[in-house]
């Protein structure tokens, strides 16, 4: 009788602990210092924050991938010559390559610290127009050219405070009433039938929060809301994927790109959103690329 009673006392036990971990879930995975592994979790995955793989970018590799792309580093085409800058790359060097490009007039966008197509394809040309192999990548003999090329960027040059150039449209935004949203560039651009109505500068979600990819449309529109999370100001918030919004952030007007959302697209000009605002009706299309 006493085992029995030291059995089933052992196994409330663990049921009630059971209980406790599935309850305390959500908990963990919001603490800063939390080191549980909840983005494996199932019912991680339902949540915003938690879908990291849906949201990589060009050239990083997937979960699943990674441990066979680190276990084969033979496999780069050049392993003579050592990258210093590549595809998928994201630095504060490659934003001071991207404003020395900028300056040549090989790209046109402002520097995102991203080193993503436009950035591969701006390298590649220079390399062609200067007798280097055009691999795309920046190797030392081809950041060396383009410093002797270029000048020191300023901090307005790496961090411009004016309006963005808009990235050139996905082919998603070219019909139909979208928002246009371009991570590489980092703009919106609303267009109606493949023309660029408006365009403004935007920011996203951090690494950890990040802001989802793919097509969306608005499902509902507040003038004035407040985060129900994070109980932060969200005016003209343009709901297109559960809590992730087009919203106006004080933050980003304030910050610029110091800073980051929470998944949302955040917009520093607040005349400009409150145009767009009027005119985007909900069911209107958003588009989010790199």
């Amino acid at each position: 009788m006493q085992r029995q009673r030291v059995i089933i006392r052992t196994i409330g036990v663990a049921t009630a602990v059971a209980l406790a971990a599935t309850a305390c879930g959500p908990q963990k995975t919001e603490s800063a210092g939390s080191s549980s592994a909840a983005p494996s979790s199932p019912t991680a995955g339902a949540t915003p924050e938690a879908s990291p793989s849906t949201d990589n970018k060009p050239g990083e590799p997937s979960p699943s991938a990674s441990a066979s792309a680190s276990a084969s580093p033979s496999a780069s085409p050049s392993p003579s010559v050592k990258q210093i800058m590549a595809n998928g790359d994201e630095s504060e060097q490659v934003r001071e390559l991207q404003a020395r490009l900028k300056q040549l007039k090989l790209m046109t966008v402002a520097p995102t610290g991203f080193y993503g197509s436009k950035t591969t394809a701006a390298v590649k040309t220079f390399q062609s127009k200067n007798g280097l192999d055009a691999t795309g990548g920046v190797d030392d003999k081809t950041w060396k050219k383009i410093q002797s090329s270029s000048k020191k960027p300023s901090a307005d040059e790496l961090r411009p405070p004016t309006t963005i150039e808009v990235a050139a449209p996905d082919p998603r935004c070219m019909t139909g009433r979208v928002m246009c949203i371009s991570k590489e560039s980092r703009t919106l651009a609303w267009m109606i039938d493949g023309k660029v109505v408006s365009t403004m500068d935007v920011r996203f979600g951090s690494e950890n929060t990040p802001t989802r990819e793919g097509v969306f449309n608005v499902g509902w529109k507040a003038k004035d809301w407040t985060s129900t999370i994070y109980h932060t100001p969200m005016p003209y918030a343009m709901f297109f994927s559960g809590g992730q919004a087009v919203h106006y952030s004080a933050d980003f007007a304030a910050r610029g790109y110091n800073g980051a959302s929470h998944g949302c697209v955040n917009v520093r000009d607040k005349g400009k959103l409150s145009k767009l605002f009027d005119d985007v009706q909900v069911g209107d299309k958003v588009v989010v690329y790199w």
